[in-house]
């Protein structure tokens, strides 16, 4: 089949069924952006672990006047137990720096966190319990920490930031599964419409296609104009749905990052691989759909 010809078949199709091959590229856009911002919330969820993981701290209070544990039954932590556990600390291949913070300075700290707070007010300094802040080198080695300590005379609990985390993370990750599944329910949509837009275009076109039989066609070269019908229409949305997860992250660049300075947000690169994707998920979607359409209604 000349190439010409082709291309001439595929502008008829596509300038015969206008209103159809506009619906199917804008749905396709829209289902292909549910989809890409779904990906890109899970590059987000990655970000921001790779972010916060790395600075996250084990805390190990120290028993003060208010502590209920067992290990704080011989009342307030002593001086010696102040500096050993300190040195213990230290000497652990696992942690990398130890802070030590007063009564004194979680105090002011509370009071910084909680100035425009009524609980400021009714707590005093010798409530808040002293405590060492530690970095880990491998967040991940917090039971090391746990077990050395927990329990210990001097030490009322140990506490790792990452349970927190977790939590908020987890709520991250059932966001980001919601997403995702809006985008691919969206994308069947796409196929069902590039299935029932190619359907309309061969039963406005059975004449020809008989024709076309009866000169000696063989179905492949009857079947392509369509399929390149459904694959141009898939390409023309990805385009679309490219164009605005670019914009997406430039709104993001400019307007969000500068006000949410505390966290890292994916990059440019991950915008690029998912556009990927959801190439590769236009171009699969638009020719299974195409080729069952066309084996199905398309007899040649």
């Amino acid at each position: 089949m000349r190439a010409r010809f082709l291309l001439s078949e595929v502008g008829i199709g596509l300038r015969r069924n206008m209103t159809m091959t506009f619906a199917v590229i804008v749905t396709t856009a829209i289902s292909l952006s549910l989809l890409g911002i779904g990906l890109l919330s899970n590059a987000q969820v990655g970000a921001m672990k790779d972010y916060w993981y790395d600075k996250i701290e084990v805390s190990v209070f120290l028993c003060g006047s208010l502590s209920e544990s067992p290990s704080c039954s011989g009342g307030v932590v002593t001086s010696e137990q102040r500096l050993q556990i300190q040195q213990d600390l230290q000497s652990m291949p696992a942690v990398d720096s130890v802070f030590y913070e007063s009564q004194s300075e979680a105090f002011n700290r509370f009071q910084e966190r909680f100035k425009d707070s009524a609980i400021a007010a009714n707590v005093t300094a010798d409530q808040l319990p002293e405590s060492f802040r530690v970095k880990l080198k491998d967040p991940t080695q917090f039971a090391v920490i746990v077990s050395a300590f927990s329990g210990r005379p001097g030490v009322d609990v140990v506490q790792d930031q990452r349970s927190i985390l977790d939590k908020f993370f987890k709520l991250l990750g059932v966001l980001r599964n919601g997403a995702l599944l809006v985008g691919l329910a969206s994308v069947l949509t796409a196929a069902l419409l590039i299935s029932n837009t190619l359907r309309i275009a061969a039963f406005n076109r059975r004449r020809e296609t008989g024709v076309m039989k009866l000169v000696g066609a063989s179905s492949w070269s009857i079947q392509l104009p369509f399929l390149l019908e459904g694959i141009i229409s898939a390409i023309v949305g990805w385009g679309l749905a490219t164009g605005l997860l670019a914009a997406l992250k430039s709104v993001i660049d400019s307007k969000v990052a500068p006000l949410l300075s505390f966290t890292n947000f994916f990059g440019w690169g991950e915008v690029w691989v998912a556009s990927a994707y959801l190439l590769a998920t236009g171009l699969f979607v638009s020719t299974v759909a195409s080729v069952v359409t066309l084996r199905r209604y398309l007899k040649v």
